[in-house]
């Protein structure tokens, strides 16, 4: 099974979005199958085969997620986030500021959706294969 240490490990070679793609494959290699990532302070649960389960500790100080989900500048962030035009904190503050709660990758399905606080989805896409 997986463990904290391999998952920060393989996340330390992500600089931008543009390294996603390579980050997804490097996870289903160590058996990782969905995580969950929260943007409030980006702690992440994972899971594995037979409900495997860890969850990493908070990546930085509390964020304020705003009201309902702005999914029009939401999508104008992850575009530059994932151009390659800002880190993963300041891709962070975006999400919170755009009323991103979370976001759910699915290795099997290879998508990754993002929710705002009340469950709904803002936007879905399917994760590439480098």
């Amino acid at each position: 099974m997986f463990t904290i240490d391999q998952i920060e490990e393989a996340h330390s070679n992500v600089k931008s979005g543009a390294d996603f793609p390579q980050y997804i494959q490097d996870l289903i290699k160590l058996g990782v199958i969905r995580y969950n990532t929260y943007v409030r302070d980006g702690h992440t649960v994972y899971w594995g085969c037979d409900n495997y389960r860890v969850q990493s500790n908070p990546k930085y100080d509390n964020l304020e997620i705003t009201g309902s989900g702005n999914p029009i500048d939401f999508i104008h962030h992850l575009n530059a986030h994932q151009a390659g035009e800002t880190d993963y904190k300041a891709f962070c503050q975006h999400a919170a500021q755009d009323g991103v709660d979370k976001w759910v990758i699915d290795m099997v399905a290879m998508t990754c959706i993002y929710y705002d606080k009340g469950g709904h989805k803002l936007h879905e896409e399917e994760i590439p294969i480098p």
